[in-house]
């Protein structure tokens, strides 16, 4: 059993996280700039939260004291909630001050939620080639995507500096589910008579669940310095063909290997082989096709 510190706790990816965490034997802090209350409270899953704004180093250091490791989620968590430059400096104030927090206490490991809008999405410009996969970086379209490149480079350089493994997650989409209704995915059939609505990222999500199997696979993987992983559901979130999907919406855009009938056109396999990250989620448990 390690302990670990959960930023961002209170937000949907991460009490899903956290409860994943508590499945697996794992003593979880968790740590939130709010204490609001969710369809999966924090409250519910009898873990005490510390409120704590990471914008301030010292309170960073603070939470992390005592721990192995921190799954790091605490961000504004896309682009166009607050005015750019807002977005920018407090993702980029808060990762910086957990990092050197994490040097500075000695943690064993930092997993931490960077994005795939580091991938150039949204792809009103095309991708270069397809799949998508972590060499189709850096390309960064706003200041919330330039916050994330600029912790992935934070994060190479600190790991160099203290030895401690950095593990950033390039979420896709995160779609979660409300008990058992289909929560997000009650919105995917409408998706579907028009492609051109979601190809600002290739037609990918990724279920709650799975981001939160990827996290506790980053807390031990074999991982050395810094490594960044994208992190998608297996699938589509459309009804038809990938490769009729790239033929209509991206025709110019080069097709990298084969590819299955519905799968995922942001590339899992680092993910898969490094991190053993196997999503088993998929809208098409919720949603008849």
């Amino acid at each position: 059993m390690s302990r670990i510190v959960v930023t961002g706790a209170n937000g949907k990816t991460g009490r899903v996280v956290v409860a994943d965490l508590l499945a697996h034997g794992h003593d979880v802090v968790a740590t939130d700039a709010v204490g609001r209350a969710g369809h999966l409270s924090i409250a519910e899953l009898g873990v005490p939260m510390l409120i704590a704004d990471l914008t301030e180093y010292g309170q960073a250091v603070e939470v992390l004291q005592g721990a192995d490791a921190v799954v790091h989620l605490a961000n504004i968590p896309a682009p166009g909630m607050y005015p750019p430059a807002v977005t920018f400096n407090r993702n980029s104030a808060m990762n910086a001050n957990v990092f050197l927090a994490a040097q500075a206490v000695g943690l064993g490991r930092v997993v931490w939620s960077s994005s795939e809008t580091t991938l150039g999405l949204p792809f009103d410009t095309p991708p270069r080639y397809a799949p998508v996969d972590e060499a189709h970086f850096p390309y960064p379209t706003t200041t919330y995507a330039l916050s994330k490149v600029v912790g992935e480079t934070l994060a190479r350089e600190i790991s160099g500096w203290s030895g401690i493994p950095f593990v950033g997650l390039r979420l896709s989409n995160v779609h979660t589910v409300d008990g058992s209704q289909p929560g997000d995915y009650a919105a995917v059939p409408g998706y579907w008579s028009d492609p051109h609505a979601r190809k600002w990222n290739l037609w990918g999500y990724v279920d709650a669940r799975d981001v939160a199997a990827a996290c506790r696979l980053a807390l031990d993987a074999p991982i050395e310095g810094a490594q960044s992983f994208v992190i998608a559901a297996a699938d589509t979130i459309m009804n038809r063909s990938s490769a009729s999907l790239m033929a209509e919406v991206f025709p110019d855009v080069p097709i990298r290997g084969e590819i299955g009938e519905f799968e995922t056109l942001l590339a899992i396999d680092r993910a898969r082989e490094v991190l053993g990250y196997t999503p088993v989620h998929s809208w098409r448990d919720h949603v008849t096709p």
